[in-house]
């Protein structure tokens, strides 16, 4: 990928008993996740508060939409093992990648080793997952025709892309792809493919609704991005994954998980207060308490993706590591307590490297599923290597 190796082929030999704290991680941190979205989606929630969590006031109707799928159908948590377990970093639950080398082909290196697979049977449960979305969405639009099912990304970006044509084949269902900028937007009518046919469900893996909002016609300076959300919340479109899940890809939800565990909040219960010492880190809207407290933090935007725009300070406050992209400057920043990646040996083409490994879990359907490593730089970015793992 960008003209550098991406994927290492020789696996990491775990043992059985990390694919077990994984999975566990996922079922409790992936609870405390959705009960959150719940209440976030509350009538009860002040349009303040949204305000807080990064979001525009044009995207409030679409963010308090209730529809019948799981908070997020396909979402990654990116944890750092630590010695004290897993710590979760962020919940990238609306537009995850790292997908198809998780669910394929991790199984695919683990044999050619002759290793089992870790993630063995997962690929079966996404299939599931994705196929149960399209029809629930599409039952939900409560019309009788077959429905029109699209794929959509970007053309010109090959991970996205191919990352959309391998839910689009594992989904069985007639379908198309179309790229982004070929659907036609008619304002409180529909969305159009190529031949004039309303779309009913646009599966939109890749494509952030953050982006998406600032999509703007170029003859009529039309807001086509705001327009889509309208669709959705007439019920003239279904999006995959939902709106619940733009929701939770805001990082200020850890800062409101962590505040609610602070002040000792009955909303939740007393083990999953305990749930969330275990596998939460501390997240605040302001560095202050990091400061007061001389502790290492790192600043990243609600919206960032890939390290992009990530600072790591040290108990200063002074700026000790960031990534080199400032795409996220201009939104809101959370506050996080600073916990190293663990480093570790491994082969490239390059010879024997030293890097950074981050874990990333999914979350299907609100279950735990498949797992895998990313490995390079302390803050983990696009040109991250995929390390393959295998169970000893």
């Amino acid at each position: 990928m960008y003209g550098q190796e991406y994927a290492l082929f020789k696996p990491f030999s775990i043992p059985q008993a990390v694919p077990e704290e994984i999975k566990r991680l996922g079922e409790k941190a992936g609870h405390i996740l959705f009960k959150t979205a719940t209440l976030l989606q509350s009538k009860n929630i002040e349009d303040d508060t949204l305000r807080l969590l990064g979001f525009p006031d044009s995207l409030f109707p679409f963010l308090r939409l209730q529809t019948p799928l799981a908070k997020t159908v396909i979402g990654r948590i990116d944890s750092v093992e630590t010695p004290d377990g897993h710590k979760i970093m962020e919940f990238n639950s609306d537009t995850p990648t790292f997908i198809y080398e998780c669910f394929k082909v991790n199984g695919l290196i683990s044999k050619y080793f002759g290793f089992k697979d870790p993630n063995e049977g997962r690929e079966n449960q996404l299939q599931q997952a994705v196929r149960s979305a399209i029809l629930a969405a599409y039952r939900h639009l409560k019309t009788s025709h077959a429905p029109n099912i699209v794929f959509t990304a970007h053309e010109e970006n090959i991970e996205d892309k191919e990352t959309v044509l391998y839910l689009k084949r594992l989904s069985g269902f007639p379908s198309q792809f179309i790229p982004l900028d070929q659907l036609v937007i008619k304002k409180d009518e529909g969305l159009f493919d190529l031949e004039g046919d309303r779309i009913d469900v646009l599966y939109r893996q890749t494509f952030p609704i953050e982006l998406l909002i600032q999509d703007r016609d170029k003859n009529t300076n039309e807001e086509i991005g705001l327009q889509l959300t309208q669709l959705v919340i007439q019920n003239k479109l279904a999006v995959i994954n939902p709106p619940s899940a733009f929701l939770l890809q805001s990082k200020a939800v850890l800062a409101v998980i962590w505040g609610l565990h602070e002040e000792e909040s009955p909303f939740f219960t007393k083990e999953e207060h305990e749930w969330i010492a275990q596998y939460f880190l501390p997240t605040y809207l302001e560095p202050d308490l990091f400061l007061k407290k001389k502790e290492k933090f790192v600043q990243k935007p609600v919206f960032g993706r890939e390290g992009d725009t990530v600072r790591i300070y040290d108990e200063t406050g002074s700026l000790l590591d960031q990534d080199q992209n400032t795409t996220y400057d201009n939104y809101v920043s959370v506050y996080q307590k600073h916990v190293p990646l663990p480093k570790m040996k491994f082969e490239s083409r390059l010879g024997v490297l030293e890097g950074h490994r981050m874990t990333g879990t999914f979350i299907i359907n609100g279950q735990p599923s498949a797992f895998g490593y990313r490995i390079g730089n302390p803050i983990t970015d696009n040109l991250s290597y995929f390390l393959p793992s295998c169970l000893r």
